[in-house]
C-alpha cells in the first residue's frame, strides 16, 4: 500500500520524480515485477482485475531512466531499460536473438525462440514464444501457451484503466496472428493463422442456427479462423475483416495439439 501510495502521489505530481524516495519506489515496483510478485492484471474470480498503479509506475520509470549502452557480444543498444538476465536460473531457455526487457516475468519452463518480450508483461510456466513473436508491453500470457511464430500481442500503458492483451492457459495462437487493445483469448482456445483481433473487430460464433457475436473476447476452447463480413460504405458494400468460431476444441484433445489437428477436427482444410 507504501509503495501504491508513493506511486499515485508521484503521478499526479511529476516534480516528485526528482526526490530519491520516489524513484525508489517507482524502482521497487519494476523490479517486483520482474520476479513475478506484482502483476499489471491478474485474474479474479470471474474475470480478470487491471492494476492501474502499477502500469503508472511502469509509465514513470521511463523518465527517470537515463539512456546508456548496453552490449552483448558483438551486439550493441542503447536504451533506457536494462535486458534480463540469469535465464539458468529462472529455469527458461532463451534461443540467441530472443531478448526480454527487465520488468517482463517469465515463469520456469518458457522457451523464447528468437522473439522479444517488454516491460511489464507476464509469461507463465512452460509457454512457448515462437519465432519472431512479440509479446507487448503488459500483455498477460498463462501456462502452457503456445505464441507461433510471428504472433504480434499488442501492448498497451496508456490510458492506465485499458486493458492488458490476456492469453489465458493452454490457448493456441496461430502464426502470424495479431491480438492487441486488450482483447482477451479464453482458455484452450485455438486461432488459426492470421486472425486479426482488435477492440472493435467482430468475432461470430457460427456454429449454431443463428451466429452469436462477441467482442474483445474470444470464450474458452473456442475454434477461430479468419473470415470476412459485407459492409456498406458510402462507395458501395465491400467484405470486411472478422473472426469466425466455427467449432470448439474436444475434450479429447491433447492441451498441445497441433494447430492443423485442432483445426481438422472442425472439417477446415490447413
Amino acid at each position: 500500500m507504501q509503495l501504491q501510495e508513493q506511486i499515485e502521489l508521484a503521478w499526479s505530481n511529476r516534480e516528485l520524480l526528482k526526490e530519491v524516495d520516489t524513484q525508489e519506489a517507482i524502482r521497487e515496483v519494476v523490479s517486483q515485477l520482474d520476479k513475478g510478485v506484482l502483476r499489471v492484471a491478474e485474474p479474479t474470480g470471474d474475470g480478470w482485475k487491471v492494476n492501474e498503479w502499477i502500469k503508472k509506475a511502469v509509465i514513470l520509470y521511463f523518465p527517470i531512466q537515463q539512456m546508456q549502452t548496453i552490449e552483448v557480444g558483438p551486439f550493441e543498444f542503447h536504451d533506457k531499460i536494462a535486458l534480463k538476465k540469469d535465464y539458468q536460473k529462472l529455469g527458461v531457455r532463451v534461443v540467441p536473438h530472443a531478448i526480454a526487457r527487465y520488468g517482463s516475468y517469465l515463469s520456469k519452463g518458457v522457451i523464447m525462440m528468437p522473439s522479444y518480450v517488454n516491460i511489464g508483461a507476464y509469461v507463465d510456466e512452460g509457454t512457448m514464444v515462437d519465432t519472431w513473436a512479440t509479446v507487448g508491453s503488459c500483455a498477460q500470457v498463462g501456462k502452457h501457451v503456445h505464441l507461433s511464430g510471428g504472433v504480434g500481442l499488442g501492448g498497451v500503458l496508456e490510458p492506465v484503466q485499458a486493458a492488458p492483451v490476456i492469453i489465458e492457459d493452454n490457448a493456441f495462437i496461430g502464426s502470424r496472428c495479431i491480438i492487441v487493445e486488450g482483447v482477451r483469448i479464453g482458455r484452450e482456445a485455438v486461432l488459426g493463422a492470421n486472425v486479426v483481433l482488435t477492440a472493435s473487430s467482430k468475432i461470430i460464433d457460427v456454429t449454431g442456427s443463428t451466429p452469436v457475436e462477441y467482442k474483445s473476447y474470444v470464450p474458452p476452447r473456442s475454434v477461430v479462423i479468419p473470415g470476412t463480413i459485407p459492409k456498406k460504405f458510402a462507395a458501395g458494400e465491400y467484405q470486411v475483416p472478422c473472426a469466425l468460431i466455427i467449432g470448439t476444441r474436444k475434450e479429447s484433445t491433447d492441451k498441445k495439439t497441433s494447430l492443423n489437428d485442432a483445426l481438422r477436427e472442425n472439417g477446415v482444410s490447413v
